[in-house]
């Protein structure tokens, strides 16, 4: 099942692509604890359909596949936070732009006279080769996140943990959410370039999923969801280079098998604590 022979030759062809993974675990993992604090793992998955619409339309007319990825994601990043202040609103609407970008993506790929490679990619990643250019943009786009997540970090957390409150002490709540949302449609468009719109999630949201089972520190919790982050989406390369399948389920599984331990480790520390 795995042969690690060369193993040292592949690392050097994949280094782009270790490179990739390396910053979309971290500023995934960190990213999705506002997710879910803001119970929104449901918009990443609205948003990377928009994306892959984009994608495909832009392959489709030969334009800039990131381009299209890109608008595809802030459209609906925006029609979300202008239009879905209650979970109720942002949940129906979600479920309005799921469908609909996902047939616009079938559609425009069915349409697509190209490799079927390329198709599949888009919907399954091609983190396994991430050229130089994609890297660029790759790391240019999630040091824009970093930047606007640490900018607005305190009014963020305020308005994740009790938006009411936040409005009352003068938090622009209106303004963060949607600043929020446009943060999370640029490092969602670029994970469906590297992960593919169908994998998004297992680096956006279950790292962090899985850290909030293990604490409630302001400060441990954004650690370990990059720390599993980042050990998804490397690890998932590693054992990929000596397996013989793709390198999704390497990183779904890896991103899986984490959130199960730390939910059991979870019920164990809190089955302890009741017994005392």
């Amino acid at each position: 099942m795995f042969n690690f022979e060369n193993y040292g030759e592949l690392l050097t062809l994949v280094h782009n692509s270790l490179i990739a993974g390396a910053i979309l675990g971290i500023v995934g993992g960190l990213i999705g604890v506002f997710v879910m604090q803001r119970d929104m793992a449901f918009a990443v998955h609205g948003i990377s359909e928009l994306s892959f619409a984009g994608a495909a339309a832009a392959l489709l007319f030969g334009v800039n596949v990131v381009a299209g990825s890109l608008a595809g994601a802030l459209i609906a990043a925006i029609m979300i936070g202008l239009l879905g202040s209650r979970a109720r609103d942002r949940n129906s609407i979600i479920g309005v732009l799921m469908p609909f970008g996902l047939g616009l993506g079938i559609l425009f790929l069915a349409l697509y006279p190209g490799r079927s490679g390329n198709k599949f990619g888009l919907l399954t990643g091609q983190i396994i080769s991430v050229d130089d250019p994609q890297l660029v943009w790759l790391t240019g786009i999630s040091i824009v996140v970093l930047i606007g997540l640490l900018v607005m970090w305190r009014p963020l957390s305020f308005d994740s943990l009790d938006a009411d409150v936040a409005a009352a002490r003068g938090v622009p709540t209106r303004f963060v959410s949607l600043a929020f949302m446009v943060l999370l449609g640029l490092i969602v468009a670029v994970s469906v370039q590297i992960i593919g719109a169908l994998l998004v999630l297992a680096l956006l949201v279950t790292p962090a999923a899985a850290a909030l089972r293990l604490s409630a520190s302001p400060l441990w919790v954004p650690v370990l969801a990059m720390v599993f982050g980042f050990t998804s989406a490397v690890g998932g390369i590693l054992l990929a280079l000596g397996g013989s399948l793709p390198i999704s389920p390497y990183i779904t599984t890896i991103s899986f098998s984490i959130y199960l331990i730390a939910r059991l480790v979870g019920l164990r520390t809190k089955t302890r604590a009741g017994l005392r």
